[in-house]
């Protein structure tokens, strides 16, 4: 059984940083390319950032160029969204999936997906 599980979210002022991990079971994570959505109320999930499957391609939201850094450890089990300079607008549910598809952000390319972490951004 695949699961994706986030955690590292919570309630940070801005200014501040957070990183989220996703640890990945039941595939072989380092086959898979990894994304990051989040998703706030009333409006439709979007693409944050993603990470091909050898590591060697990054892709990232405009909005969050330059402040996120998405990687994987070493022994590829386990995703990270480093989020820095955190705004409130950033606040919303992150969600992490894994897919065989790169080059395309949209959330129908990736197969499996994570419970989602909340991260809450305060002014």
């Amino acid at each position: 059984q695949v699961q994706l599980v986030e955690s590292g979210g919570g309630l940070v002022q801005a200014g501040g940083s957070l990183r989220l991990s996703c640890a990945a079971s039941g595939l072989t994570f380092s086959t898979y390319a990894m994304g990051w959505f989040r998703q706030t109320p009333g409006k439709e999930r979007e693409f944050v950032a993603a990470l091909s499957w050898t590591g060697a391609g990054t892709s990232y939201a405009d909005s969050v160029k330059g402040r996120f850094t998405v990687s994987r450890d070493s022994a590829k089990i386990t995703g990270y969204l480093q989020m820095n300079s955190l705004k409130p607008e950033d606040t919303a549910v992150y969600y992490c999936a894994a897919g065989k598809t790169w080059g395309d952000d949209r959330e129908k390319w990736y197969d499996y997906w994570g419970q989602g972490t909340q991260v809450t951004v305060s002014s």
